[in-house]
């Protein structure tokens, strides 16, 4: 998963960052702003790479277009949860939320590292790379700015997922993303 850094002018599907915040509400209370920011240690580009060439080659090419119909106002992003705390159900803890406790045993447990439950995406890493086994949970995804994430987070980029990981973490996502839910 090493990339080389000339490589890192844009960002990528599959790019993993640390350290990146999301927003979760802006609130004006008696006058002042309070703004809520949640730090997730990890996240993984989901947007497509095609789109996110575009961006980069019309933002930063010459000529410079006349339109900017081709750029991106942000990225999907999820946050990569470490494996273990997934299974305890306390992934979300330092945000006082409790998840289900997911048996490791035959059935859910493996299913998730076998990638055989649609919801969550299982990762494991080569021993280069510092990041324990993860798991991604499509429901939690969300956009960061993408001048954010290119200029404030370059010293932040960990690895990227190989292009037939990355594919497979596209599909599945967009799998998830377009189920039809049934009461």
């Amino acid at each position: 998963m090493k990339v080389n850094k000339q490589n890192l002018r844009r960002i990528s599907q599959g790019d993993i960052y640390r350290n990146v915040d999301y927003i979760e509400y802006v609130a004006e209370k008696s006058g002042q702003i309070e703004v809520s920011i949640i730090t997730f240690p990890l996240i993984v580009v989901l947007s497509q790479d095609c789109d996110l060439e575009q961006d980069f080659r019309f933002r930063y090419g010459r000529p410079r277009p006349k339109t900017h119909d081709k750029f991106l106002l942000s990225v999907l992003v999820a946050p990569l949860y470490n494996a273990e705390y997934v299974f305890t159900g306390e992934h979300l803890s330092e945000l006082e939320i409790k998840m289900q406790e997911i048996s490791r045993g035959r059935t859910p447990g493996e299913f998730i590292k076998n990638n055989q439950n649609p919801r969550y995406h299982f990762v494991d890493f080569p021993e280069d790379i510092p990041i324990v086994p993860s798991i991604i949970d499509f429901k939690h995804y969300f956009s960061v700015n993408i001048e954010y994430l290119k200029k404030e987070k370059k010293q932040d980029f960990i690895c990227r997922i190989p292009k037939l990981y990355r594919e497979d973490l596209s599909h599945r996502y967009a799998s998830f993303l377009s189920r039809i839910g049934i009461p």
